[in-house]
Parts: structure tokens; C-alpha cells; sequence
């Protein structure tokens, strides 16, 4: 064997198997890593809605006419409550973006609640109920108010009795359902009625839906920031939230060194995992500009102040005044309109 034929066989004995197990490891290694994406820094605005699945929200639904309208009765119905002052609308007001402007809802005989009223509207969209997810739907959802001692303070026996002396909303019910009113019907008509509740036809739609000129510039800015920084990495969807879990304080403590409270636990109320301790359910951005105070604990009293402590505690990142004012200027663009009236 000559010395050329020497070289070639020792280089294919020795250094093949070694580049070929380089390639295996960087290929395994990009199958392993998390498949992000981020866009560059002069991604045009324009595009951002495509690469984080924000879409503009749906049409209304086509839904029993009869059952809205029993449903929108009793969602104003003071007798859901022990002793006949509070209703639905009253820690969901509609005129108040579908919350109640109080850090935290004012129940039966002044009581206050733990936690921050979230708004009824779009809550259709919303893959769970609650700020801890602990209702899978909105008729599930209905209950809960209702037996809460700091809330409605009542229950089922007792309230299904009041409205069967109702003879004419008994005969609503027996319109809309074939029967008088039980707890299911009754749960039913009130999360029809709420699935009425979708604030369509904001800027921000339609600047999706392409009217460019919708949107400031300064809200388009605020967008393109809000995407890039990562913010729709949980703000995402047609609501901008609403169809995921996450922990509050991702990368920081946002808890240390304040009193905590129950509410404060989120997630793990429910399930009682260790890893879902301060997780909580990601909350919907329409009509954010209405819906002040902010966060499960209403702590927070204007948007600029939650995107500061947002960047904080879940980007890691202390934003720029400049970046806070576009962001805000964006998020004032999800204000949308209910029965083609805007919302204020």
C-alpha cells in the first residue's frame, strides 16, 4: 500500500466517524432546542399578527334570541344574591368595560372579595374561567358566585325558589327551554346571553383586518415593540390572552417581600402543585384600557405602571419611557365596541 493510499484509509478509519458524530450531535441538539421565533429587529409591524397567531375577534354567534334575552334578565337579577341587593352586573358592569373599577369586588353586606373582578366581555373565548381556571365554561362559571359567602352569598335551593314565583318569567323560561327554571337552564341562559358579549370592530381589528390608517403611529410602534420584546408569548390570540396558563414573576420574584394572600397562589388552590404556585391564568388585553385596576390583586392602577412591572418580572427588561408610552398607546387601541357602540 502506497503512502497516498495510506493517508486516505487512516483519514477514513479515523476522522470520518468522528465528523459524523459531530453532525449527529448538532442535529439531535436542534431537534431538542425549543423552536422560537423572534423576529428582527426591522420586522415591519404589518407582518407581526401572521408570526404570533393574533387574529381580530370572531363574529357574534348565532344564538336563540329568547335565551339571550332571559339570559340578559337575569344577569341584571338582584335576587341571585342572599339578601336581594347584588346581581351579576353588579362586580360586572357593562358600563365599566365589563368589570367593576375596584381593586377587589364588594360582596353581600360589604364584604370584600380576594381577588380582582376579570371583565364578562369576550370571556366566551376564554379556554377556562376564573383567574385560576377552576371553571371549564361559562355555565360552570355561574355557580360559583353565587355560593361564594364574600360574593352572592346564596345558593341554588334559594334562588331557584324566588324565580319559580316569578309567573312571568316562568313562562319565559318555559318559551326558551320547554320547562320552568332550574339550575342547568338557568346557568345556561346567563352564559348565552354572555357569549353575546364579543367587543368587535376596535382599531386594532381593523388595522388586522387592513386599515393601516386605524392606528396611530405611535400604536403601531407600540405593537411592533410588544411583539418583539415577547409579550405575545402569552398575549396572544384573538384575545390577546385568555388560552393559557403563566407563572406571574417568570424572571423574578414579584411576590418577595410583600404580605401574600391565598388568591396570591393561583393554580395551586386549585390542583395543589407544588409548580403552580403564582400561576395564574393569562388575561385578555381587549378593553384593558378600561378595566384599571390592574392584575389578580387590582395592586396596580394604570396601564403604564403594569407594563413597567410586565417587563420587570416577565421579560427581565426595565423598558424605556418610550417604549411604555407606545406599548400603551397600543394596548388604548384594543378598546373595542358591544351592539356597535363604543366602549367607554
Amino acid at each position: 500500500m502506497n503512502s497516498s493510499v495510506r493517508r486516505i484509509f487512516l483519514f477514513a478509519i479515523l476522522v470520518l466517524p468522528l465528523l459524523g458524530g459531530l453532525v449527529w450531535l448538532l442535529l439531535a441538539y436542534d431537534k431538542a432546542a425549543p423552536q422560537v421565533v423572534q423576529p428582527a429587529e426591522n420586522t415591519s409591524a404589518k407582518h407581526l399578527d401572521s408570526v404570533h397567531s393574533i387574529q381580530p375577534l370572531p363574529p357574534l354567534p348565532v344564538l336563540p334570541p329568547e335565551r339571550v334575552a332571559l339570559g340578559e334578565r337575569l344577569f341584571r337579577d338582584q335576587r341571585f344574591s342572599a339578601d336581594q341587593t347584588l346581581a351579576c352586573v353588579s362586580c360586572h358592569d357593562l358600563g365599566h368595560g365589563g368589570a367593576d373599577g375596584r381593586r377587589v369586588s364588594r360582596g353581600i353586606g360589604g364584604a370584600l372579595g380576594s381577588i380582582n373582578a376579570p371583565t364578562v366581555f369576550n370571556s366566551s373565548l376564554n379556554f377556562v374561567q376564573f383567574w385560576d381556571g377552576r371553571a371549564a365554561s361559562l355555565e360552570e362559571q355561574a355557580a360559583g358566585p353565587i355560593h361564594n359567602p364574600l360574593e352572592l352569598g346564596s345558593n341554588w335551593e334559594q334562588v331557584l325558589s324566588r324565580l319559580r314565583q316569578d309567573t312571568p318569567l316562568v313562562a319565559e323560561f318555559r318559551r326558551a327551554y320547554g320547562a320552568g327554571p332550574t339550575a342547568g337552564n338557568v346557568a345556561d341562559a346567563i352564559a348565552t346571553f354572555e357569549r353575546t358579549l364579543l367587543t368587535r370592530n376596535s382599531a386594532f381589528d381593523r388595522y388586522l383586518q387592513g386599515d393601516k390608517a386605524a392606528l396611530s403611529a405611535q400604536a403601531v410602534e407600540g405593537y411592533r415593540r410588544f411583539s418583539e420584546l415577547g409579550c405575545t408569548s402569552c398575549h396572544q390570540g384573538a384575545l390577546l390572552g385568555g388560552n393559557m396558563y403563566q407563572k406571574f414573576g417568570v424572571l423574578g420574584d414579584y411576590f418577595s417581600g410583600q404580605p401574600q394572600t391565598k388568591a396570591d397562589l393561583g393554580r395551586y388552590n386549585v390542583s395543589g402543585r407544588e409548580e403552580d404556585k403564582y400561576v395564574f391564568k393569562v388575561p385578555t388585553l381587549r378593553n384593558i384600557a378600561l378595566t384599571a385596576p390592574y392584575f389578580h390583586n387590582g395592586s396596580v392602577e394604570t396601564l403604564a405602571q403594569a407594563v413597567v412591572i410586565m417587563g420587570r418580572y416577565q421579560l427581565g427588561r426595565e423598558l424605556p419611557d418610550e417604549d411604555v408610552a407606545a406599548i400603551v398607546a397600543f394596548l388604548n387601541s384594543l378598546t373595542g365596541e358591544w351592539q356597535g357602540v363604543l366602549l367607554k
